[in-house]
């Protein structure tokens, strides 16, 4: 009985994780089986949310300058290299912008897309960095839900992204992406670089402006889906249109909370104040009295 039961486990393992996958891009590293990258997620989230901060309680907060000025220019330099790949190998010579197909051949033009979402997968395991930077400087403020959710489900998008569609409709997303990283992590350089770059970084704002973009063009652009049947499948409307909405929600409350206006709180009264206040209230009084005409009594 033991051995049917690991028999029938066996077999949706390769059902699931070989012979629903790409053979072009199942064998790369990390991508024939979900362990690795799953590790590598709780390893990171572990770090982020037990271990670094209890580790960094006593400690003084790393600097790190140089090593923050290399990594994120190393990101830009990533980001730039997707994003033109992604216009020239696809979305501005070959892709319709209604409806991709995968091409699923050996050919040189599909393998360049499909190694693109690849590295697009190393990409987003590379920014879990950005978190582990963050605790050690003791910046713990800057670890919200939004960072975590955003820097966990990334790599699993483009893991099986890679593993099973590595191209067509779904890397249009990817390509936007990578554009709005180009300028995110050019103004985390700048800002890593020194307070005489200060003055330089005024749009910090528009970043988060660019991601809500970003997520207002993925669902326009995946919900053609619904009514466009060009073989990609549509199923994957039901994951990227919700997941588009949260995101933009998520974005949305980040830029209310952090840049919205907000209204002027009233001064608090002090014991002080109200002393103050009743002596004028008394002194208005007095004046008054003396400077009133008498009434005759008779009048009364």
């Amino acid at each position: 009985m033991a051995s049917t039961n690991a028999t029938t486990s066996s077999n949706y393992w390769d059902f699931l994780f070989t012979e629903l996958a790409d053979p072009r891009t199942n064998h790369w590293p990390l991508i024939s089986s979900p362990v690795p990258g799953l590790t590598i997620i709780a390893s990171y989230l572990y770090f982020v949310l037990n271990f670094g901060p209890k580790y960094m309680a006593n400690r003084k907060p790393f600097q790190m300058q140089k090593t923050l000025v290399v990594y994120n220019f190393i990101q830009v330099l990533v980001s730039i290299y997707l994003f033109a790949e992604g216009l020239d190998g696809a979305w501005l010579r070959h892709y319709s912008w209604r409806c991709q197909p995968v091409d699923f051949n050996d050919n040189p033009a599909a393998m360049r897309v499909a190694r693109g979402c690849y590295i697009y997968f190393l990409a987003k395991i590379s920014e879990l960095l950005d978190t582990v930077f963050f605790t050690l400087r003791k910046k713990d403020n800057q670890i919200t839900f939004l960072h975590l959710y955003h820097h966990t489900v990334m790599p699993m998008i483009s893991w099986g992204a890679t593993k099973y569609y590595p191209g067509g409709h779904g890397t249009f997303i990817g390509v936007i992406n990578s554009f709005v990283h180009i300028v995110m992590y050019t103004y985390y350089m700048m800002a890593a670089m020194g307070p005489q770059y200060q003055k330089y970084l005024w749009w910090k704002k528009y970043i988060t402006n660019l991601q809500m973009i970003q997520f207002g063009m993925a669902f326009a652009h995946s919900a053609q889906l619904l009514w466009t049947d060009c073989g990609y499948p549509r199923w994957s409307v039901f994951f990227t249109l919700p997941n588009a909405i949260f995101f933009y929600m998520l974005f949305n409350d980040f830029y209310k909370k952090s840049y919205g206006s907000k209204k002027p709180q009233p001064t608090p009264v002090t014991a002080a104040d109200r002393n103050a206040s009743n002596d004028v209230a008394s002194n208005l009084k007095s004046v008054e009295n003396n400077n009133s005409p008498k009434v005759a009594s008779k009048e009364l």
